[in-house]
């Protein structure tokens, strides 16, 4: 029998268990409860860097679900536990889901419910991760259910835009709470077939173009910021992007007036790679091109006056990395798909997990069933179909690893 038969018999046989079986049924009799949390947590407000009411209530929440030991780290991520023996020695097993949506503060997160379907800014991302995390950790506290490694359930700020992954770098720095973590599971969005186990890296920055301004009848002849941004950003096009790789600039603005040349343009770029070295390059030839850009505005300018001026500082930095196939964390994630009904996807991403594969900490990304849509936009969707069985896919590789290892 090869490895993979190998894996599929043993998740078939755990699945076919009479106490994963009783986990199973306890999950699809309190759905509507995992749908009340995920509405009720979907219409607190969670702007970046604002995710404070929401995490309060998700504390709340675990502690009702079971979980012990629920506290708040010096980043605001809520640390909780499931029941049974550990000791800070202990490696845990990390299942996490992030607080935080790209949402500002003052868009409208009422839930609107038809049926099986509900439609708000955020209700899948990260709605439904957090929603899965408190029915996990309700169903394995409900059943008993014994895990021979600790298990550590988090809910992290600063997933999504400029919060960078603080939370999640914070969990894994010398002083975090997950800094021995053996695994990384991150519960994110919807779905119940797709397995991240490749980390989009990202490298952000916004570039600043200054100059002294004026009329622009009477001081035409000045440098202008805007027109050499412009030119800049147009140029980055031309770029040849290696496979896995993309480039996107973000926002621009600047200027005060019609009639005035403006003393100052920004823009906000991000470029994405699986590849560190390659978003190394990829910085720096935006870089090159924005420079030589602010070069032929100031030799276009008028004799006497003054030059443009480009700063740039970081905005945001994401590691890549990976976990491998072989490890037993992606083993029992595709195992635990397959004998669940689906066939599992690779799909490339960037989220929490990230920071632990850079670590060389096993760790994946998976959806918290149902389906979604329009993720990121106000008219994002959730539609509960087969949602339980998301939470059983994480349920079952949590009861995998025991076996497969990390």
């Amino acid at each position: 029998m090869d490895a993979r038969k190998e894996d599929l018999a043993l998740a078939q046989s755990v699945l076919e268990s009479p106490a994963f079986q009783r986990l199973q049924a306890y999950l699809v009799e309190t759905d509507e409860l995992t749908l009340a949390h995920q509405i009720e947590l979907t219409e607190i407000p969670s702007p970046p860097f604002g995710e404070e009411p929401r995490a309060r209530r998700m504390s709340e929440l675990l502690v009702e679900c079971g979980a012990i030991d629920v506290s708040r780290d010096t980043e605001g991520n809520v640390v909780a536990w499931y029941p049974g023996p550990r000791s800070d020695a202990d490696s845990p097993v990390v299942v996490a889901a992030h607080l935080d949506t790209v949402f500002p503060e003052g868009t409208d997160v009422s839930v609107a419910r038809e049926g099986d379907l509900l439609e708000a800014p955020g209700i899948s991302d990260d709605g439904r991760g957090l929603a899965a995390l408190l029915a996990l950790c309700r169903a394995l506290v409900h059943t008993g259910t014994t895990l021979r490694s600790p298990l550590m359930l988090v809910a992290t700020v600063g997933e999504e835009g400029l919060g960078d992954l603080r939370g999640v770098h914070h969990l894994f720095s010398s002083e975090g709470a997950a800094r021995n973590a053996a695994a990384f599971i991150s519960l994110d969005g919807a779905g119940r077939r797709g397995i991240v186990h490749q980390g989009l890296g990202a490298r952000r920055l916004r570039v600043e173009l200054e100059g002294p301004g004026g009329h622009s009848w009477s001081d035409w002849g000045r440098v202008n910021p805007i027109h050499a941004l412009s030119q800049g950003l147009a140029s980055l096009q031309e770029i040849p992007l290696p496979e896995s790789t993309t480039l996107s600039v973000g926002r621009v603005g600047g200027g005060k007036s019609i009639n005035a040349i403006p003393q100052n343009a920004w823009a906000e770029i991000e470029v994405r790679s699986l590849h560190d070295e390659q978003l190394v390059k990829l910085e720096a030839e935006v870089l090159a091109r924005l420079e030589a850009a602010v070069a032929a505005e100031n030799k276009r300018r008028a004799p006497g006056t003054e030059r443009l001026t480009m700063y740039r500082s970081p905005i945001g930095s994401r590691p890549a990395g990976q976990t491998p196939t072989d490890t037993g964390l992606v083993r029992a994630a595709a195992a635990a798909t397959a004998v669940l009904g689906r066939e599992a996807a690779s799909v490339p991403s960037s989220t929490d997990a990230n920071v632990p594969m850079a670590a060389g900490i096993p760790a994946i990304t998976i959806g918290g069933g149902g389906a979604a849509g329009e993720a990121h936009t106000t008219g994002e969707w959730y539609r509960n179909t087969n949602g339980p069985v998301g939470i059983a896919r994480a349920a079952l590789i949590l009861l995998l690893l025991e076996s497969f290892g990390r």
